[in-house]
């Protein structure tokens, strides 16, 4: 892939990148970075630093956290908006790239002012997250926001096709799909359960993702631990609902069963993931984003070569049904989860299929073959 390839892209040569994080662990936006760069463009990420931000991974691109004296509600969402206005005002840009969308008023405002392409990438159901369910002004005023901008854009992507199917009724635009899917280049080396310091006498499940929050199946599968014998339940990542869980994990009946490991960089999280024996995904089904969800931790435990136990949600019941990785849980109730738990530990011969068709499946699904979506979307700029 070079310029030749696409001479359109010869005048576009900065791209700057825009997300509300701290630039440390979004996977997603760190491919579609790399993706700008074997096009030609001079990428650079900007997001903000928070006070428990750790240091991100070496990246090809360059980065710009900024700092913030608000961390959250109104005066932060103004205050980000107003330093990212004013960041991109004055950088040199060819090409601007918003995710979500707590990042598209300023980009769009510079985009209209500096007469520069912009590409929206959308990576949920932004106005049906549940923090804005039991908060009517807040939800109406992000709708408002959300309803004046998209039918304007030109270029919107987003993560799956339930997704992408709700915005294309709701505005009427066209909008692309592109999966957050690993790259289908190697893991890092394997370190061994020992290294990691993980036991070798039990089952290792495995609950990751950096949105462990409520109505995403923590608190249930917790409790369920009470009815499982010689298993490990690893919780990596962050949350608004990690302390309830730390607390319940505390009880007696559940020592040594329960183990917290805060948010790492991708690699290193990857790590705990390719030596647990299955992973989870419990979402439930109790708001529209999370309904109409597809969670990257899906694919990462495709990539680690690991069965998984799901929710019966439409886009990860497509997925694992159409590659025979995993299977599901009929209801949310403690003792039902820890039954499917125990009975996929007591049918070995059912789990080595599953595991097989992983890494069947994750020669298919990578991003390599998913940014061909992303490419074609940048064709629009000739």
């Amino acid at each position: 892939m070079n310029n030749v390839d696409y001479p359109y892209l010869r005048e576009l040569k900065n791209a700057v990148v825009s997300v509300i994080n701290d630039l440390v662990t979004d996977q997603r936006v760190h491919k579609h970075c790399v993706t700008l760069q074997k096009l030609g463009f001079d990428v650079l990420l900007v997001g903000r630093r928070q006070k428990k931000s750790g240091t991100p991974d070496p990246r090809s691109y360059r980065l710009h956290r900024m700092n913030l004296i608000f961390q959250k509600g109104p005066l932060f969402y103004l205050s980000f908006n107003f330093r990212l206005f004013l960041f991109l005002l004055f950088s040199r840009t060819d090409l601007l790239v918003s995710n979500d969308l707590d990042t598209l008023a300023a980009n769009y405002l510079v985009s209209v002012v500096k007469k520069k392409p912009l590409v929206y990438d959308t990576h949920e159901l932004f106005t049906e997250v549940p923090e804005l369910q039991n908060s009517p002004v807040k939800k109406a005023i992000w709708s408002k926001l959300e309803k004046s901008l998209l039918p304007r854009l030109k270029s919107v992507f987003t993560v799956n096709n339930s997704i992408a199917n709700w915005y294309r009724k709701k505005y009427g635009i066209a909008i692309s799909v592109v999966r957050n899917i690993p790259s289908g280049s190697a893991l890092p080396l394997l370190k061994d359960r020992v290294s990691l310091g993980l036991p070798t006498d039990k089952k290792i499940i495995i609950f990751q993702g950096a949105g462990i929050n409520v109505d995403r199946g923590g608190e249930e599968l917790v409790q369920s631990m009470r009815y499982t014998k010689d298993i490990l339940l690893l919780i990596v990542g962050s949350g608004d609902v990690i302390p309830q869980l730390k607390i319940t994990a505390g009880r007696s009946e559940f020592s040594d069963k329960i183990r917290f490991i805060e948010k790492l960089p991708y690699p290193e999280m990857m790590q705990y993931t390719r030596n647990a024996d299955l992973g989870l995904s419990l979402d439930k089904a109790s708001n529209m984003n999370y309904r109409y969800s597809l969670p990257n931790k899906v694919f990462d435990y495709i990539h680690a070569g690991i069965p998984i136990l799901a929710s019966r949600l439409p886009e990860i019941e497509s997925l694992i049904n159409t590659y025979a990785v995993g299977d599901f849980i009929d209801s949310h109730e403690p003792v039902v989860i820890a039954e499917k738990i125990n009975e996929l530990f007591g049918n070995p011969n059912r789990l080595a299929t599953f595991k097989k068709n992983c890494r069947l499946a994750a020669i298919e699904l990578t991003w390599e073959k998913e940014e061909k979506e992303l490419i074609r979307v940048y064709e629009k700029f000739n």
